[in-house]
């Protein structure tokens, strides 16, 4: 169950109005985004010692599940997130796929996450690691500076709900940034130079620090590279790409990359625009925030079940699973049995229980029990990852992907692959046991299974693709020394064990992990 603190909040969400809630944008001096325990998200770690009825072939969550509106909930309209993103309220009286709940929630540019609730910390000047003693005198730095930061936002607006996070670009500016321009570079160099121009698209950019740090760092080493350089942001935010547009327009400007950036408000996914040239796309913490589907497997056939969320007319929110999977969701499933047949040891399924039998007789006895529905438990499939793959391969066919992401997560939702569900109230992050919450208020994000995912990618666009630890990749890119203190600790290179690159390959014969 969920703690008393998420009902007193989730008791403060529905008694207030929705206006009250959100929080204004942030003055482009504090611009933008997350939380005051000093952790991404509280999740970059350190390195330390049977059917209801016959007609609808509904399956409900749980026993809570009210079977008798069953015929009412059948009469409600399918809607998906692209239909929901020109309203302003949240909806009532509809279904739609979890995905499409999840990407409302989210994103919708009226009430979603990232467009009403995000504000992005910036520690301001660069922290100088040489003359730090040990790392943890960094911690304390970090936590005086996001302390600080919050102060001069409450002396704007107090707000219980302001959803503050933050990047390893922000806290490891500008070194963080520089490393990913030196494998840019180098592969550019390798491929491309003289005779092409460097375009560099970046997706969800945030407050722009990536694009800064790797334009001044291409300026200061490489000019003649930067010369023939082009930077493209695409932005699904109208609020980030706004700041991006006016804030740190005047940045930007000031530093002379005025006629190097183009920034595009837009989804990724109504992209459509082909861009033949070669080109690096980055998209670093991305993958987490895709939307993904929810299937659960009947414990006697095997069969798939696919989750659909309701929302009924007071906004409660019921889960129920149908045999019918849409055309994406099904993709996925097929895609991902014929790359699982490269695997020596598949991947976790829901069907896949300790001690189980050839003959799944366990399962069987299982499904016999009054008490269950007949299911499993939940796996939740990365759709919108799939589709994003899709989109580089139509849209971007001379690509080089630079990804990052988290590859495990803690206090996730109960299930293979679950998300964290969690919101910062009060100044704590507080998780919920459920993906079904009041849409814009809580972040959901998903691990990304980095060998899944470069399977994937290959099986879409016929490339290669490679993927290591954060730790690999900023010792072979990063100028460690800047960012190593006294001791020789390094937290750049040993903060956020739980997350990985995933690259496409290029001429690096020493990318290899």
């Amino acid at each position: 169950m969920d703690s008393p603190l998420v009902t007193k909040l989730f008791r403060q969400l529905f008694t207030n109005r929705a206006s009250q809630c959100l929080t204004r944008r942030a003055h482009p001096a504090f611009a933008t985004g997350r939380h005051v325990h000093i952790h991404r998200r509280g999740l970059a770690s350190r390195k330390e010692p049977g059917e209801t009825t016959s007609e609808s072939g509904w399956k409900p969550r749980t026993q809570a599940f009210p079977h008798e509106r069953i015929e009412e909930f059948d009469r409600y309209p399918m809607v998906t997130a692209s239909i929901l993103k020109n309203r302003r309220e949240r909806p009532k009286r509809v279904k739609m796929l979890l995905r499409d709940f999840i990407s409302d929630s989210l994103y919708n540019p009226h009430y979603g996450y990232f467009s009403k609730q995000v504000v992005i910390f910036s520690p301001g000047d660069p922290f100088n690691f040489n003359k730090m003693k040990t790392e943890e005198v960094f911690h304390k730095q970090l936590r005086r500076r996001y302390i600080e930061f919050e102060e001069a936002l409450d002396l704007q607006e107090p707000n219980d709900l302001r959803q503050l996070w933050h990047t390893p670009t922000e806290l490891f500016s500008p070194y963080y940034g520089e490393a990913i321009g030196r494998y840019i570079v180098h592969d550019y160099y390798l491929n491309h130079y003289p005779h092409r121009d460097l375009n560099i698209y970046e997706m969800g950019a945030g407050n722009g620090t990536m694009m800064l740090n790797i334009l001044d760092y291409l300026r200061r080493v490489h000019p003649e590279v930067y010369d023939q350089t082009k930077y493209t942001i695409i932005e699904i935010s109208s609020s980030l790409a706004s700041l991006q547009q006016e804030g740190l327009g005047q940045t930007i400007q000031s530093r002379g990359h005025t006629d190097k950036v183009k920034i595009v408000n837009r989804s990724i996914f109504d992209w459509n625009q082909t861009v033949w040239s070669p080109c690096y796309f980055v998209a670093l913490e991305v993958f987490d925030n895709f939307a993904h589907d929810a299937i659960k497997y009947d414990l006697t056939t095997g069969e798939a079940y696919q989750s659909h969320v309701v929302v009924d007319q007071r906004g409660e929110l019921y889960e129920y699973y149908t045999k019918e999977i849409d055309p994406i969701a099904r993709e996925y499933l097929n895609r991902r049995d014929i790359i699982w047949g490269n695997f020596s040891q598949p991947p976790p399924h829901p069907l896949d229980k300790p001690g189980m039998d050839k003959s799944g007789m366990i399962q069987r006895l299982r499904s016999l029990l009054p008490v269950s529905d007949n299911l499993s438990g939940p796996e939740y499939i990365p759709t919108m990852m799939m589709e994003f793959f899709h989109v580089l391969d139509r849209f971007f066919p001379d690509s080089y992907l630079i990804s990052s992401d988290f590859n495990k997560l803690n206090d996730a939702v109960p299930g293979i692959n679950g998300p964290v569900v969690q919101t910062r109230y009060k100044k704590q992050m507080i998780p919920v046991t459920t993906p079904l919450v009041h849409q814009g208020y809580f972040d959901i994000l998903f691990p990304t299974d980095f060998d899944v995912a470069a399977k994937m990618y290959s099986n879409i666009t016929n490339k290669h693709a490679i993927h290591m630890t954060h730790e690999d990749f900023m010792n072979g890119r990063a100028d460690v020394l800047e960012t190593q203190t006294k001791n020789g600790e390094n937290p750049m290179v040993t903060w956020y064990q739980n997350a990985s690159f995933l690259l496409t390959w290029g001429s690096y014969s020493d990318l290899r992990p």
